[in-house]
């Protein structure tokens, strides 16, 4: 074989490993594509299927031979051969009733890497999550989502640290999607549709070349209009994710841009989008043969995807269309995950009957009727029409995101059920895990490796493996933990140098970050209940306790607010000016524009990670999980997720859980309580060093933290629960145990 024909064959196989989303919790994949040139992997953003595209061919063959990589492009070939045709996986056996029939998996965003920025936060890193966790898991599962063209928006900062934002187009060519295409709706031969995600690859569905011939385009009636809606798929791992798209011919310019921003818009745009996403997803899922047994609507945003399937059915069986809403909600989960008002989507009723009177004429029910859907009281004419209220009256299974989010959403929407006591309110709990593969560092996961076995990541959910840690070495761990600190210092600072560049009008001061020094991170969208400002509410105190002799303290934010909260953009601004003040300067950085990216090595490399919500308006807060997950201690309100998980020992609390009546006095105290606890227990603990200059109580707290809480808050766990109390039940094979006490 000639040095061309060889090169082409690595070539080969290297697009072929990136157009599959498996790459992205595959540490030794990205390590091999980063040794090929770290150069060139940097500059295409960690994107495999930019990079290769970059890589000229007699390099690649070069590169190879100079660092032996061909054997590890190889062998990752093999590895992803094999995961996907694995037939032992856990869902192979407990999901044998959804293997013809799967689970659909709405959501408004994915969050699976920096590269596809369809995504904003909390809501889109979970749905990327579940749909990787029911990869590994086996679980048959179809993502559908939207293609968003300009993504989500880039944060840019004037002088003021007032944010800016600014949009860009996405590349297509350098993603790894291909177009749906209208031969794609014969995918699935025989009697009647197939999906088993067991079988060997090549019968895997849509895993094969991508096909010749016009886009498939399915259409949605709008009263007055026709909206055309196509669609982009994606390989993640097992699974497959349909992204929708507007931009397509027979649309409008208005229809077409309709999909181009993420929460772009006004409130028409967001209404259409969701009408997208729900009425087209479900379309395009029929066009494609996908007949799924459960609908999963992750938030209001998709809720009309049950809406939609309701007139399929009455029409398709002859019955009404309440009896055949009655039915589908049958097999519908819904999942809630915010108890703060301007998080559930609504809209007039004029500009619903003015988008959706074609259903409500076809199926034969009247304007108010329709409405009462997504009303709380269905005789009040004037109440606007709420997607959650639509999602809960529409799924048999509803679920908060944790115990302490199941208790308030009981409370919040007892008003759907006026006759039931808060205790039976029809709405559980499954607490969020994260995907652990695509969160937990090299360094990490090298010593897990090491102390667990090669088949560690497996048995990730269980008690009794995690219960290992307390054998690993505290110098080993604690070096593990240094290794990704200084490797998330150096990334700040060439951050903080980038940024300098994108951003002129900023300080481009970068503080000499010191690894000895502890490290706390904050990372959130900025929204008020965030409170991202708390840790700067006293700043004589702050600047004593960071500035502390011999015991200093350095601190990371990120976040940006969304594009119409001017509130949370005056508390961004506000950190921003006080990172500036000359007590914070060598102590305090701001990263801008936090994305996916950012996530990981904040979570991968910090000390501690800081949550400072209004208790309880946090649903769940997965961020301090990944941190978990890397051996970094939280320190948090007890709300979300911490609530259920702190025991006093793996980690740190702010407050002692009570919520007072005046939002003003209580955070004064979580303020107070934060300072308190940040000087005598964290510095303290931190700082107390033994003759090899590894602080063992620090440790022990660390290792506490992983053996009490790794197991259960990961998305193995997770998606599990879903299956066992939702999924099944729904598809008519088990009854539904999911849990609603705290």
């Amino acid at each position: 074989m000639d040095n061309l024909t060889h090169s082409l064959s690595l070539v080969k196989r290297l697009n072929d490993l990136a157009r599959n989303l498996w790459w992205a919790w595959q540490p030794e994949v990205i390590s091999l594509m980063r040794d090929l040139d770290p150069g060139l992997w940097r500059a295409a953003n960690h994107n495999p299927v930019a990079f290769v595209s970059m890589l000229p061919p007699d390099l690649l063959a070069r590169r190879a031979e100079e660092t032996a990589l061909e054997s590890r492009i190889n062998q990752a070939f093999r590895r992803q051969g094999e995961y996907l045709r694995d037939r032992t996986a856990w869902g192979s056996v407990a999901c044998n009733a959804l293997r013809t029939r799967p689970v659909a998996y709405f959501s408004a965003e994915f969050a699976l890497h920096e590269s596809l920025p369809i995504y904003s936060g909390g809501l889109g890193a979970l749905a990327g999550d579940h749909l990787k966790g029911a990869s590994d898991l086996g679980v048959p599962i179809v993502g559908v989502g939207i293609f968003y063209g300009q993504g989500y928006f880039r944060q840019r900062l004037d002088a003021s640290g007032w944010q800016f934002e600014s949009y860009g187009q996405v590349d297509l060519s350098q993603l790894p999607l291909r177009r749906v295409v209208v031969s794609d709706g014969a995918l699935f031969p025989g009697s009647g549709p197939t999906f088993n995600c067991n079988v060997g690859l090549d019968a895997l569905p849509f895993r094969r070349a991508a096909a010749e011939g016009p886009p498939l385009v399915v259409q949605v009636p709008l009263d007055g209009d026709v909206l055309c809606v196509g669609a982009w798929l994606a390989d993640v791992g097992r699974a497959t994710l349909l992204l929708l798209d507007s931009d397509v011919d027979g649309n409008s310019q208005v229809n077409r841009a309709l999909t181009a921003q993420l929460y772009g818009g006004d409130e028409r745009t967001r209404l259409r989008q969701e009408i997208v996403l729900g009425i087209g997803g479900t379309r395009m899922l029929e066009t494609l043969g996908i007949s799924p047994a459960v609908l999963h609507i992750n938030e209001g945003h998709s809720a009309f995807a049950a809406l939609e399937v309701a007139r399929r059915r009455a029409a398709a069986e002859g019955i009404g269309f309440w009896a055949a809403h009655r039915e589908v909600a049958m097999r519908t989960v819904f999942t809630t995950h915010t108890p703060v008002p301007a998080g559930h989507d609504r809209f007039p009723p004029a500009l619903v009957l003015e988008h959706l009177g074609w259903l409500q004429r076809e199926v034969g029910i009247g304007p108010q009727d329709l409405l009462s859907l997504g009303r709380v009281n269905p005789a009040d004419p004037h109440e606007s029409f709420c997607m959650t209220v639509l999602g809960l009256r529409s799924a048999r299974y509803a679920n908060a995101v944790s115990a302490l989010h199941g208790h308030v959403s009981r409370q919040m929407w007892q008003c759907l059920w006026p006759n039931r006591p808060e205790q039976e309110v029809p709405v559980g709990h499954i607490t969020n895990g994260v995907h652990a593969p695509s969160w937990i560092s090299p360094a990490m996961s090298t010593l897990y490796e090491r102390y667990f076995g090669r088949d560690w990541q497996c048995r990730i959910a269980s008690p009794e493996l995690w219960q290992v840690v307390a054998d690993i070495d505290d110098a080993a761990l604690w070096e593990a933990h240094q290794v990704q600190k200084r490797r998330l210092l150096n990334y700040v600072v060439r951050r903080c140098e980038q940024q300098a560049r994108e951003n002129p009008d900023l300080d481009p001061y970068v503080p000499a970050l010191d690894g000895d020094v502890l490290l706390v991170s904050f990372a959130r969208r900025f929204a008020e209940y965030k409170r991202a400002g708390l840790l700067f509410a006293d700043p004589d105190r702050l600047a004593r306790i960071v500035n502390g002799p011999g015991r200093p303290v350095q601190i990371i934010l990120a976040g940006k607010a969304h594009p119409r909260d001017d509130n949370g953009k005056r508390v961004l601004q506000r950190v921003i000016e006080l990172s500036r003040d000359p007590r914070f300067r060598e102590r305090v950085v701001f990263i801008v524009d936090y994305d996916f990216n950012v996530t990981r090595h904040l979570v991968q490399g910090t000390d501690v990670w800081l949550n400072t919500p209004r208790r309880p308006l946090e649903a769940c807060g997965t961020s301090g999980q990944k941190a978990l997950l890397n051996g970094a201690l939280n320190l948090s309100v007890l709300d979300g997720w911490w609530v259920e998980a702190y025991d006093g020992e793996n980690g740190f609390s702010i407050g002692n859980g009570l919520t007072h009546s005046d939002p003003i006095r209580q955070d004064a105290n979580d303020a107070a309580s934060l300072y308190d606890v940040l000087e005598y227990e964290v510095v303290p603990l931190y700082y107390d060093r033994g003759p090899d200059n590894v602080p063992h109580g620090w440790v022990a707290r660390m290792k506490h933290a992983m053996i009490t809480l790794a197991a259960r808050f990961n998305a193995d766990r997770m998606v599990r629960d879903y299956v066992n109390a939702c999924y099944l039940p729904a598809a008519g094979v088990l009854t539904s145990v999911m849990p609603r006490g705290r």
